[in-house]
C-alpha cells in the first residue's frame, strides 16, 4: 500500500485544497467544520505521507497529479462530485 492509499477521502480532499492554496479557515468553510478539525486532518495526512509542512504536502500533491490526484472517480462516491471541480 502506497502512502497516499492510506489517506481517507476527507484527507485527500483537504490535501487538494491545500495544494490549491486555501487556508485552514477557507477549507473549514468549504467542508463545514472548524479550523482545528482541519489541523487534525493535516497532522494525520502529514504523518501518513511523511511530509512536515503544507508546502511539502502541496508539492506531494503536485508531483502526483494535482487535481487529478487521486482519480476523480475515487472521490465521487464519497462526495457526489469530484473534489476540486469548478
Amino acid at each position: 500500500m502506497t502512502p497516499r492509499e492510506r489517506l481517507t477521502p476527507k484527507e485527500i480532499q483537504i490535501a487538494i485544497l491545500v495544494w490549491e492554496g486555501m487556508t485552514n479557515r477557507e477549507i473549514g468553510r468549504i467542508i463545514g467544520t472548524t479550523e482545528q478539525v482541519i489541523k487534525n486532518h493535516l497532522r494525520s495526512t502529514f504523518d501518513k505521507l511523511g511530509v512536515w509542512s503544507r508546502l511539502e504536502l502541496a508539492m506531494y500533491v503536485a508531483s502526483h497529479g494535482g487535481k487529478n490526484w487521486p482519480a476523480p472517480e475515487t472521490l465521487t462516491a464519497a462526495y457526489g462530485q469530484a473534489v476540486g471541480a469548478d
